[in-house]
């Protein structure tokens, strides 16, 4: 039977020089859609599983495990009307990639029953094999009672929402008439949105060079461009050349609100600070707006192995910044060392977070992360604003911000530290980014932002 549009999407990702070449089974995806499954389930992150399947499977599986992820509150539901009795983990894998897959029609990448089928056949011939009947028996109820055993999940908020039954409870507390829309958002496959780099090229010239390959895109913020229709990067024109990257409109909001307004000093470059900066995105858009401006960057970053990403893409784009691995909280390793106890003249701290804010680009954080979570990240989110903001000159200015929703690492964040600052001031910034609201009296920034991530932004100017 001929596929949805969905799996037909599916096929125009496979990698290059695969066309031609007989396809994967169906079968195969799913079995290593389940497999990275039970993995994610286990702990472990979705860009590791995805590391560990074979490159001709990759693309097919990525996009079906995501689609799982996505549906995974409702799969589980479903899963224990069939099954109330847990099966082990490798069957509850197969069973939920299965159930998230098919148990709505009009989102299946193909036919329920075809989903079925080779749900069956990759029990058959994997780890599940001993309990491929089971498997069969369950699904096969499945495709009999859909919509009575739907209907039975309707009350089960984690199979209404597809998030944790925690995350739906914080979000309606912190948000109140907007956290239907923002779970909504969470469940929605987010758009490309590339930033241009203003050294280089502009809005319009690039736009002429996507249309020259049938690509449309609308313009978003100031160097901002949403593509209608995603592509591998590689297919990007000028991509390797540094003529363009791949950024969310709502992340690159930072790198403007640090600099907008700010005085040059005269006779010496621009100082500024990137506290957490892999993979280097925020730190190249800072010296792309700066232009022919003296600005000297330091990129900071813990990990070793992330910083490399700072020097890869400063590398592609053609600019140059001081990276240091280091641990933004402890200036005291690296403040006199490295940057010769200079204050800075801005800061920009990209704290760590929940990331609950792009959770429809990381669909697995939403089941890998814990409430308990929170409280440890606020911790540290407030050790780095009080660890760096004594490096900042008077009269500079630090730009708090983090990819969560979550008013724990968002506004209440912003106030203990106002309470413990009495030299702290707050300047205009957006405060926090709802996904799916784009106007200025729901803390958008710019109605031009589009379609963008959860955000919240808070920028703070030190009194003399």
């Amino acid at each position: 039977m001929k596929p949805r549009p969905e799996a037909s999407r599916l096929k125009d990702k496979e990698p290059a020089g695969f066309q031609g070449q007989q396809a994967p089974a169906l079968w195969q995806q799913l079995a290593a859609v389940a497999q990275g499954l039970q993995a994610i389930v286990a702990g472990q992150s979705s860009r590791s599983v995805l590391d560990q399947v074979p490159e001709r499977l990759r693309p097919g599986v990525q996009a079906l495990l995501f689609q799982v992820l996505r549906q995974l509150g409702r799969a589980r539901a479903l899963q224990k009307q069939l099954a109330p009795r847990t099966p082990p983990p490798h069957v509850s894998a197969l069973l939920c990639t299965a159930l998230a897959l098919s148990w709505d029609e009009e989102q299946a990448p193909y036919p329920p029953f075809t989903l079925v089928n080779q749900a069956v056949e990759a029990a058959k011939r994997g780890p599940a094999k001993a309990q491929a009947g089971f498997v069969n028996a369950c699904l096969r109820r499945f495709l009999r009672e859909r919509q009575a055993l739907v209907d039975a999940t309707q009350a089960d908020p984690e199979a209404l929402w597809n998030h944790p039954a925690w995350w739906v409870a914080r979000l309606r507390k912190d948000h109140g008439e907007h956290w239907r829309r923002i779970l909504q958002a969470g469940n929605a496959q987010p758009p490309m949105t590339l930033r241009i780099n203003a050294r280089k090229t502009t809005l319009a010239q690039y736009q002429q060079a996507l249309a020259a390959i049938d690509i449309e895109a609308i313009a978003v913020m100031d160097t901002g461009l949403q593509l209608a229709r995603a592509l591998p990067v590689q297919e990007l024109p000028g991509f390797a050349q540094g003529l363009v990257s791949v950024q969310d409109a709502a992340a690159q909001m930072a790198a403007p609100l640090l600099l907008e307004g700010m005085a040059w000093p005269e006779g010496r470059p621009l100082r500024v600070l990137d506290a957490c900066a892999a993979p280097g995105g925020k730190t190249a858009h800072l010296l792309e707006l700066a232009g022919q401006r003296p600005m000297e960057v330091w990129a900071l970053e813990i990990d070793a192995e992330r910083a490399r990403r700072i020097h890869g893409t400063l590398e592609r784009l053609g600019l140059e910044a001081k990276v240091l691995v280091a641990d933004a909280s402890q200036p005291g390793q690296w403040f006199d060392t490295h940057c010769a106890g200079q204050l800075f003249d801005a800061i920009l701290l990209d704290a760590p977070c929940s990331a609950s804010g792009i959770v429809r680009r990381q669909p697995d954080v939403r089941w890998l992360r814990r409430e308990s979570d929170l409280t440890q990240l606020a911790r540290i989110q407030a050790q780095l604003l009080d660890g760096l903001w004594p490096l900042l000159q008077p009269e500079g200015r630090l730009l708090y911000c983090t990819c969560s929703v979550f008013k724990v690492e968002g506004q209440d964040q912003l106030q203990a530290f106002l309470n413990r600052n009495s030299e702290a001031r707050t300047l205009p910034a957006p405060g926090h980014l709802i996904q799916g609201l784009a106007d200025k009296a729901h803390g958008v920034a710019d109605n031009r932002a589009g379609d963008h991530d959860g955000f919240f932004y808070a920028l703070l100017h030190k009194k003399r």
